[in-house]
């Protein structure tokens, strides 16, 4: 349940609703994006992350040689049979990337890559250069060798640079591909599961920008194969494991997340887009129900999931080691994906606080302030082993982080016919279509260090709608839905919201403050939402966390890091009374806000018979931010007392 107490100048109802409201996305086509925080990113990815895709999969792989051999018809596969994914992942991060900074020289560069990737195409429709360059007759034997997640992501490709230039000829080839598909499959008799899951949520997409319902029906198919003993390759022979890609049980009877978590994100994606589409109560039902597993009992504070290294994925409930967490960024990135889909399934705000926590904290941390380097995991504590990487030879995380960032815009806003959402508070603005006419909207303020925000209204005429402001869980006393994780002081936090000056009395209802009037032309919204420093512990069963306090302002995470604090951190505790201090250091870490307070380091005492503690000034820095100055200690969890002192043990 989520629990809130805002005193917002509203009547609250503590009541979980389930809704069953179908939203619209505003596509990151349809934004424009003006923020102090996300520009520097933004623009990052065009000129550092991009670069960085461009040369390893063109100059130091063979990834873009393999689609030249296959055009050919003549010459060996280089790397891993799933690498052309990764060009379609970094196409589709172009595509974004041209929407907000357009560039001559990198959407030349994108054509060309098209160019090469139409040539490769088969005449039926087929493309997967690692089949075309070992012989087309092995094609489709294999579930687990990644054909439908390469065609998932060319899928989501085409349709992502299709939406940012206008352009038809990537569009055209995945639209090709996914004929080839449902030619092949989706015949009487006949049944595939995909090893790795992807391609469902890319044929909603294509749906999506085609309105050709064989799409939607071919991705409910994909989803309807599973859980009946149909799977065939590596994973069900050799490891005798169909939980790892969720094949244990039907879609609509899993109650539980097991497995990989990168492929549980996409498939489930794909479930919630097409529960909405199809209004299938029984993905509904089952996405709910996973959803509670997932963040009541097996997320990590930073929104990250799948705790386990071994299978990249998930363990037992409540199994979330810190130095040890795997926390793909993958799978962080997949959390964004799900949870807005889920947000736009119910209309229920608690998606998208999980979906900000992911963003902000578990997916960003996967790429450097240079843009540059990145992380394929994602600890919550180190002894200095872990660091960013140039690149990976299984690349998936790369061309992920740049593609969600690039992509950023897409999950500000949604609508309804007669409701305007406003999502998450990056600086922006958009035009939604609702019943009764158009509305401008324009988004102004310096989240995530400031809760101030100004909302300017402007419908094309005066007309009476909802607009609902997400007020965000963290003003709560629950810091994640369901109760894994909860502030240690009960503190009503006071959002106050006004219109033209005049603070409203509003209902509140599924995690938004509803205001309906008749809006008119530059009408104005401001928004306050106190960031005080919050102290978070978790349930008695995540063991790893006992007797350990992290903290929060606004939606980031942080994380004391040894360059920080003397140069280590695993021999300090905040103490129960601890008192912080926030102040904004612009010239570090790209521009941030520090806490501080007064903790205790750990020495023998005057006697020397014992350990005392001694007044230490801690610092605290954005989770995201962590291992952008070299390596070192780093802890989210800090121990609350000398008796916590530990490093976690490897399991």
């Amino acid at each position: 349940m989520r629990s809130l107490f805002f005193l917002l100048l509203c009547l609250m109802s503590t009541a979980l609703v389930e809704s069953q409201t179908q939203l619209s996305p505003v596509d990151f086509s349809q934004v424009q994006i003006d923020d102090l925080f996300w520009n520097p990113r933004l623009d990052k990815i065009s000129s550092a992350t991009l670069p960085a895709c461009i040369d390893q999969t063109e100059v130091q792989t063979g990834r873009i040689r393999n689609f030249e051999k296959a055009a050919a018809g003549k010459g060996n596969h280089e790397g891993i049979y799933y690498d052309d994914s990764d060009v379609y992942k970094a196409l589709e991060a172009i595509a974004y990337s041209l929407r907000h900074l357009p560039d001559a020289a990198l959407e030349a560069k994108a054509d060309d890559w098209i160019v090469k990737i139409a040539a490769a195409q088969q005449s039926d429709g087929y493309l997967n250069t690692y089949y075309t360059l070992n012989g087309l007759d092995q094609r489709w034997q294999d579930m687990e060798k990644h054909e439908a997640y390469c065609a998932g992501h060319l899928i989501e490709a085409g349709v992502a640079y299709f939406h940012a230039t206008g352009k038809r000829q990537l569009l055209e080839v995945s639209q090709k591909m996914a004929d080839h598909i449902d030619n092949t499959f989706r015949l009487a008799g006949k049944n595939w599961v995909a090893g790795h899951q992807e391609i469902e949520l890319a044929l909603v997409k294509l749906y999506r920008v085609t309105q050709d319902k064989k799409y939607l029906e071919l991705a409910n198919w994909f989803l309807e194969q599973r859980g009946h003993g149909h799977g065939k390759g590596k994973i069900w022979d050799d490891w005798k494991d169909p939980g790892y890609c969720q094949d244990a049980v039907p879609v609509k009877e899993a109650k539980e997340i097991t497995g990989h978590a990168v492929r549980a994100m996409y498939m489930y994606t794909g479930a919630a887009d097409i529960a909405s589409l199809m209004g299938d109560d029984g993905y509904m039902n089952a996405m709910q129900a996973i959803w509670q597993d997932v963040v009541f009992r097996n997320m990590y504070i930073t929104g990250g999931i799948g705790s386990s290294g071994s299978n990249e994925g998930f363990s037992v409930d409540y199994d979330l080691p810190n130095e040890q967490a795997y926390c793909e960024t993958c799978a962080s990135v997949g959390m964004v994906f799900w949870n807005k889909r889920m947000n736009l399934l119910t209309g229920d705000a608690k998606f998208i606080d999980v979906l900000e926590r992911s963003l902000y904290n578990g997916a960003l941390d996967g790429l450097s302030l240079s843009g540059d380097r990145f992380f394929y995991g994602n600890p919550l504590a180190s002894s200095g082993q872990h660091s960013r990487r140039a690149w990976y030879g299984t690349a998936c995380c790369p061309s992920n982080i740049a593609r969600l960032v690039a992509s950023v815009g897409d999950y500000i806003y949604a609508f309804s016919d007669d409701a305007v959402y406003v999502n998450l508070f990056i600086s922006s603005s958009t035009e939604t279509p609702l019943n009764d006419g158009k509305v401008k909207i324009n988004l102004k303020g310096n989240y995530p260090w400031s809760g101030d925000l100004q909302l300017k209204i402007d419908p094309e005429k005066s007309h009476e709608f909802t607009l609902k402001i997400r007020l965000p869980g963290w003003l709560g006393d629950e810091a994640t839905p369901g109760g894994l994780y909860r502030f240690e002081r009960s503190e009503p936090s006071l959002a106050v919201i006004a219109v033209n000056g005049t603070i409203v009395d509003c209902e509140t209802k599924e995690g938004y403050a509803l205001i309906h009037r008749v809006w008119s032309k530059n009408d104005e919204v401001s928004i306050r939402f106190p960031m005080p420093v919050r102290q978070i512990i978790a349930r008695s069963e995540v063991r790893q966390n006992q007797d350990r306090v992290a903290i929060q302002r606004g939606p980031l995470v942080y994380a004391f890091e040894g360059i920080d604090n003397g140069g280590g951190v695993f021999d300090s505790y905040i103490p129960e009374d601890a008192i912080f201090d926030t102040r904004y250091e612009k010239d570090l870490l790209g521009g941030v806000n520090l806490i501080q307070t007064t903790g205790k380091s750990i020495r023998g005492n005057d006697k020397g018979d014992g350990l005392q503690g001694t007044d230490k000034l801690l610092t605290a820095i954005p989770y995201y931010t962590w291992n952008n100055r070299g390596v070192g200690e780093m802890q989210v969890w800090m121990p609350r007392r000398i008796g916590a002192l530990r490093i976690e043990s490897a399991r």
